[in-house]
């Protein structure tokens, strides 16, 4: 018989991966691909036509019919250039009561969990069918995710409740913040910066663009929240930059100014709304650029599309995750997950999984062992609920 493999063991071989987002992911999925057919189970590879160095794989075991509780995790993580690490980012370190590398919070101690319970799942024989899910390309947006739950639904029998474990310190999550994010090239036109006044500068025109997002936010900081809103913080939707670059010299109008913005928005807005309200305060300004030169313009690329988590009324996701872990508090975040996605599809959707998303994406990240622990405690008992 195949050696069953730890989650432990599991979690140190999916972290020497070093799957960051602007690199291939294909090793790993090789390697759980092998793995779970080992076990006598076949899994289901979705290679991205755009992108052929990076691939989903799904898997179902159990009865061949609907219902299935679904593991869903991403493969892919941050970078970890220029961090100062303690140890190697790549090998999980233990030490002090932590599991240290990256990954190791932002999920695939999640997904080492979830691998060991499609095996465990298989071995046992339940009755209840379970799925395994892994994406890529989470880190950048979201954006693997749905074609690879498009990729399922004529190859998998439809599931019905999603765990998407996204570090939640085992908390079951029901809301979450959707968002969309722009990378905006402002073109303006070259002038000495004497007679600025017969020039554009891309940059001066970013600036009112990003200074607009202030006001913005402002104004929804001061706004009453709504009842689904007051659960988040903050409770509004913000829009926010975080790169910007451009320029040549400081007597030179700007002639490229690029930049991203974005909204982080409350489950209950509008995204179409808020798409279009960004859009619209670009073209304004664009069109006061052409006033005084024709040539300038702003182009923008919609680089992903986030829904929110809604919290669903008598959700069959939020049942199951509640009832293992005992956990009826109230909890939402603001971070963007798959979750909403799946939720979008059809599914009944939440988010639960070991660590602290304070540890994500930092330098010697890392989960507790107690944490990892008790992932495993949990995932020990969906098992026995899905073979009674």
């Amino acid at each position: 018989m195949t050696h069953v493999l730890t989650p432990l063991e599991i979690m140190t071989k999916l972290i020497s991966f070093p799957t960051v987002s602007r690199d291939t992911n294909l090793p790993l999925i090789d390697w759980v691909e092998e793995y779970l057919s080992s076990h006598g189970i076949t899994s289901h590879r979705w290679p991205d036509p755009d992108q052929p160095h990076k691939a989903a794989l799904f898997a179902h075991v159990g009865p061949w019919e609907e219902g299935a509780v679904v593991l869903s995790g991403h493969t892919d993580v941050v970078p970890v250039d220029g961090q100062p690490w303690d140890s190697d980012p790549f090998e999980v370190v233990e030490r002090d009561g932590k599991y240290f590398g990256r990954g190791t919070c932002d999920m695939k101690g999640f997904d080492a969990l979830a691998i060991w319970t499609l095996v465990d799942a298989h071995r046992r024989g339940v009755k209840t069918p379970l799925q395994l899910a892994l994406s890529f390309d989470e880190e950048v947006g979201c954006t693997g995710a749905p074609p690879m739950i498009e990729a399922m639904q004529p190859v998998l029998p439809k599931g019905a409740s999603v765990i998407v474990g996204e570090p939640s310190m085992m908390k079951t999550v029901t809301g979450h913040k959707g968002g969309q994010g722009f990378m905006v090239d402002v073109i303006g036109f070259e002038v000495h910066s004497s007679i600025m006044h017969t020039g554009v500068s891309a940059i001066m025109e970013a600036a009112r663009i990003i200074d607009w997002a202030n006001h913005v936010n402002a104004e929804e900081q001061a706004r009453a929240p709504s009842a689904i809103a007051a659960m988040f913080d903050p409770p509004w939707t913000s829009l926010h930059t975080g790169i910007i670059e451009g320029g040549t010299a400081q007597n030179i109008t700007a002639k490229h100014c690029r930049f991203d913005i974005g909204y982080r928005a409350v489950p209950d807005a509008d995204p179409k709304a808020w798409r279009d309200r960004i859009l619209e305060r670009i073209r304004s300004v664009e069109a006061d650029m052409q006033k005084i030169h024709p040539d300038a313009r702003i182009d923008v690329d919609e680089r992903f599309h986030v829904p929110g988590l809604r919290p669903e009324e008598d959700g069959q996701a939020e049942e199951l995750v509640r009832a293992i872990t005992g956990d009826n508090g109230t909890h939402v975040v603001s971070y963007g997950t798959e979750a909403g996605q799946f939720q979008a599809a059809g599914y009944s959707a939440v988010v639960c999984g070991p660590g602290d998303i304070a540890q994500a994406h930092q330098p010697n990240e890392f989960v507790t062992v107690a944490q990892f622990e008790a992932g495993h405690a949990f995932m020990k008992k969906l098992v026995d609920r899905l073979a009674a």
